[in-house]
C-alpha cells in the first residue's frame, strides 16, 4: 500500500470558542459555595476582632481613660481623632467643617468623603451628639472588616483557588496596621477601602473583558480591530470607587494612571489572545477613549460631589466659598464657585507641602516596610487596682501602637521583588499588585522634610497579602506537582501563617488598650527595637 507524504503539514484546528473562554478566564476549580464560605467566615473574624471592645479607650462612666473635646461635646479620643470627629460632627450638623469653635468656616486639608462615612456611623448608631466613641468608629470597624472579605474574594479570583484567597483575607485580618486603624476614627481606614474595592472592580473587569472577547471570537464576523467588548460596568464601578479613594485622601490621585494602565494593557493583551492582528491599534481606536473616561472623568465628577456640602453653603461656614466673586482674571469663564474651590485646594496643598513640623513618632517612609517607628497612638498606665491591674512594682500600661503585624511588613520587600520576577515571566499577577504597590509608595520616598507617618503606609497592605497568597500558590506548585513539592510548599506556608497567627495576638494587647504589666508586659513587646520605644521621630 502506498504511502503519500507532503512538505505541508496539516492546519491544526481552531480551538472552540469553549476552549478559548477557559484559556482566557480559567474556570474556578471546587465547589462555588466554599468559595464564599471560606472568605466569608474569615471576615467574620475580622469583625470580632474589630469590634470587640471597640468603644475602648473612651465610652463612659469608670471606661473613659481620659477627655478630649470632639465637636463640641465631651468624650475619649484616640489620636487625631479630635480632628476627624470633629470635622464629623461639623459635616453631620452643617453640611461642611466648622472651626474649632464651631462658630465660622474651618481650612480644612483633606476631601470631606472620609468625614461623611464617620458621620454615617453615628447616624446610624444613632448619636448625633457624637458622645459615644463606639459611634465614631462603627464605620471605621465595618470598613476594615469588609475590605478582608473583598481581598479574599479578589485573590481567590486572581489565582483561582479558594485557599489562596482564605490566604490573603486571613493575612489582612491579621495585620495589627489594619486592625488598629479599623478602631480608629481616622482618614487611611477609609483610602485604604475604597483602594481594594477599586482594585477588585479592576480585575472583575479584566476577566468580563477577556470572556466577552473569548465568546465572540468564535463568529469571526468581526473587522481588523476585533470584536466590540461593549460597556464595562466594572470599570465604571473601579473609576467611582477611584474617585471616592481621592475624595477621602488625595493620594487616591495615584490609583488613576495605575488602574488606567492596567486597563489598557490588560484588553490588548486580550486581544492579541484572540487572534486581533494589530492589538495595539485596536484598544488604541475602540479602548483608549472609554477607559479615560471611566478612569478620569468619572473619579472628577465623584470627588466634586463630595464637595456637595462646601458648595451649597454660603462663606459664612465654607472656607474661601466666595473667594473668587469679584476677583478679575482671564479664566472668567469657569464658574466663580470652581475657582473658589480650586484657591482652597492650593492652599491646601501648600499646606501639604510645606508639612514638616517635628513630631515624636514622625518616621520617613523608607522605614515604613520594616515596621521600623509604630506611632503611639494612646498611653494609659494604671495601677492596682484600676482597670484590673495586680501588679504592684511598677504598675501596668494600657497601650495602642499602630504596630503592623512584623511578619506581614518584613517580608513585604522580598516579596515584592518576586512580583517583579513574575512580570518577566509574563504572569499577569505580579503587574496586577507590584503596579500599585509602587505607585503608592514610591511618591513618598522622596519627601524628606514632610511629617509622615506609619498609618501611611495602609494602602499598601491589601496588594502585600494577595503578593503573598500567590507567593505561597508558587511553593505549592499546580495542582499536578510532585507529592514531594506539595508537601514542603505546604509546610513553608502553613509555618508562615502559624508565625503569623502568633506574631499578632503577641503583640494584640499593645494594640488594643489591653491592661497589662508594665516590665513583663508592655516592656518585653515592645522593647524589640530602640526605635518602637524612643522618644524621637526619624
Amino acid at each position: 500500500m502506498a504511502v503519500t507524504y507532503t512538505d505541508v503539514p496539516p492546519t491544526p484546528a481552531k480551538p472552540s470558542a469553549a476552549a478559548l473562554r477557559d484559556r482566557l478566564v480559567p474556570p474556578f476549580p471546587g465547589n462555588r459555595l466554599w468559595g464564599w464560605l471560606g472568605p466569608i467566615a474569615i471576615m467574620l473574624f475580622a469583625g470580632y476582632l474589630r469590634f470587640n471592645r471597640l468603644s475602648i479607650p473612651g465610652g463612659s462612666g469608670p471606661t473613659r481613660d481620659y477627655i478630649c473635646k470632639p465637636g463640641g461635646k465631651v468624650g475619649a479620643c484616640v489620636f487625631d481623632e479630635v480632628y476627624y470627629t470633629h470635622d464629623a460632627y461639623s459635616l453631620y450638623h452643617h453640611g461642611v467643617e466648622l472651626n474649632a469653635n464651631d462658630n465660622g468656616p474651618g481650612f480644612i486639608v483633606h476631601p470631606p468623603l472620609g468625614k461623611w462615612m464617620i458621620a454615617l456611623g453615628e447616624w446610624i448608631v444613632r448619636d448625633p451628639n457624637f458622645t459615644n466613641t463606639f459611634g465614631w468608629r462603627f464605620m471605621s470597624a465595618v470598613v476594615g472588616t469588609l475590605a478582608v472579605l473583598i481581598v479574599a474574594r479578589t485573590a481567590r479570583r486572581m489565582t483561582r483557588s479558594t485557599l489562596l484567597g482564605c490566604v490573603a483575607g486571613l493575612l489582612m485580618c491579621l495585620d495589627g496596621l489594619e486592625f488598629v486603624q479599623s478602631r480608629t476614627s481616622m482618614l487611611d481606614i477609609f483610602l485604604m477601602f475604597w483602594a481594594v474595592v477599586a482594585f477588585a472592580c479592576l480585575i472583575l473587569d479584566r476577566d468580563q473583558v477577556r470572556a466577552r472577547l473569548a465568546d465572540r471570537a468564535e463568529s469571526r464576523t468581526y473587522g481588523a480591530n476585533g470584536p466590540r467588548i461593549g460597556m464595562r460596568w466594572w470599570l465604571l464601578a473601579c473609576g467611582v470607587s477611584v474617585g471616592a479613594a481621592c475624595a477621602t485622601k488625595w493620594d487616591g490621585l495615584y490609583l488613576i494612571p495605575a488602574f488606567a494602565l492596567l486597563a489598557g494593557f490588560w484588553t490588548m493583551g486580550a486581544k492579541r489572545a484572540i487572534g486581533v492582528r494589530k492589538p495595539f491599534v485596536s484598544t488604541l481606536l475602540r479602548d483608549v477613549a472609554p477607559i479615560v473616561g471611566w478612569m478620569l472623568l468619572v473619579p472628577i465628577v465623584v470627588y466634586l460631589m463630595s464637595w456637595t456640602g462646601w458648595f451649597v453653603n454660603g462663606p459664612k461656614y465654607a472656607y474661601d466659598r466666595n473667594w473668587a466673586v469679584g476677583r478679575h482674571t482671564d479664566w472668567g469663564f469657569i464658574p466663580a464657585s470652581l475657582r473658589s474651590l480650586w484657591h482652597y485646594h492650593w492652599e491646601a496643598y501648600n499646606f501639604h507641602v510645606h508639612l514638616s513640623s517635628y513630631h515624636t513618632y514622625r518616621e520617613n517612609a523608607w522605614g515604613w516596610l520594616f515596621d521600623a517607628r509604630p506611632v503611639l497612638y494612646y498611653a494609659g498606665y494604671p495601677h492596682p487596682p484600676a482597670l484590673g491591674c495586680k501588679t504592684y512594682d511598677l504598675g501596668c500600661a494600657r497601650m495602642i501602637y499602630d504596630l503592623g503585624t512584623p511578619a506581614i511588613w518584613w517580608v513585604s520587600i522580598p516579596v515584592m521583588c518576586f512580583m517583579l520576577y513574575l512580570v518577566f515571566k509574563r504572569d499577569w499577577r505580579g503587574g496586577a499588585v507590584l503596579v500599585p504597590f509602587l505607585i503608592l509608595y514610591v511618591p513618598w520616598l522622596f519627601q524628606f522634610k514632610r511629617t509622615m507617618f506609619f498609618f501611611y503606609a495602609l494602602p499598601l497592605l491589601p496588594f502585600i497579602c494577595i503578593a503573598l497568597a500567590v507567593t505561597i500558590g508558587y511553593l505549592l506548585g499546580p495542582a499536578d506537582a510532585s507529592p514531594n513539592r506539595r508537601m514542603v510548599g505546604t509546610m513553608i506556608g502553613g509555618a508562615y501563617l502559624l508565625i503569623v497567627v502568633v506574631a499578632f495576638f503577641y503583640w494584640l494587647p499593645v494594640m488594643s488598650a489591653r491592661t497589662i504589666p508594665f516590665v513583663d508586659g508592655w516592656q518585653q513587646r515592645m522593647g524589640w527595637f530602640q526605635s518602637w520605644i524612643e522618644d524621637k521621630g526619624s
